[in-house]
């Protein structure tokens, strides 16, 4: 299936990255990126890292290459910077996401209230705190994390812009419209490519918002992707790698790409 690839959205941890395996990188998929940046495309890494955790997994994983788009938290938007610095905030969108958030975990305090009180008195799991206040939590199971889930979904019943990504074992307290697709969609305005030119892979639930279709027309994940990635993309269209972490990130580019 050809089409012309014009911007890679990829997720980093257990996408790209191989955490328990050698080698951690797929050599192939590292010098395709490289070779549709040489082309012309763009590509971002979307994560739930910080820009900090990130640029410390490029460093540490010793990547050959650097996307020209970082999309951290699964929600700010960076681009390499002019400054000296190494990524400088891309538009508004970054001081848009700070302020709505601000607002809803201001107007939500009996909500995380009861989700505190539920994660302290019911689970194992543990509370982030960050300097503006509870920010997510750690579980120590699957299976916490799905009782843990559940109860939120019912106490934002009264807040509905109150919500969660789910990502492994952690879970980070969000707005509702902000999200790793939402931040996909804000950044092909920004840079003007239209969804029927981006492809995007990711392997977990907080992959899912770039990964159903809405914002990029060639949605994959790799093999060791969770059922529930599996089917969003299934049901996009996209296509499912038989092979694993940046192997199977190759498999899908070639399945996507225009020929070589």
């Amino acid at each position: 299936m050809a089409a012309t690839i014009r911007l890679l959205s990829t997720d980093f941890d257990g996408t790209l990255v191989a955490h328990d395996s050698d080698p951690i990188l797929d050599p192939d998929c590292m010098k395709l990126i490289s070779l549709l940046q040489e082309e012309g495309a763009l590509w971002a890494v979307n994560t739930g890292r910080s820009v900090e955790l990130l640029e410390s997994g490029l460093t540490d994983f010793s990547f050959p290459i650097r996307p020209d788009f970082i999309l951290t938290n699964e929600r700010d938007i960076f681009r390499p910077a002019q400054n000296g610095k190494k990524w400088e905030a891309f538009g508004d969108w970054n001081d848009r996401c700070a302020r709505e958030h601000a607002e809803l975990f201001s107007s939500s305090q009996s909500v995380l209230a009861e989700v505190i009180d539920f994660v302290n008195k019911k689970t194992k799991a543990r509370i982030i705190y960050e300097s503006e206040g509870p920010a997510g939590l750690i579980v120590s199971s699957d299976e916490e994390m799905d009782r843990v889930t559940k109860f939120i979904e019912q106490a934002r019943a009264k807040q509905s812009k109150f919500n969660y990504q789910r990502n492994t074992v952690y879970l980070r307290f969000c707005h509702a419209d902000y999200h790793k697709g939402a931040a996909l969609a804000e950044l092909t305005r920004l840079i003007d490519i239209p969804r029927e030119n981006v492809f995007a892979a990711g392997d977990h639930h907080n992959d899912v918002s770039m990964l159903d279709g809405k914002f990029a027309a060639m949605p994959s994940c790799p093999a060791n992707a969770i059922p529930e990635v599996k089917d969003a993309v299934r049901a996009a269209g996209g296509y499912i790698a038989k092979k694993e972490f940046g192997a199977g990130v190759y498999e899908a580019l070639r399945y996507f790409a225009d020929p070589l």
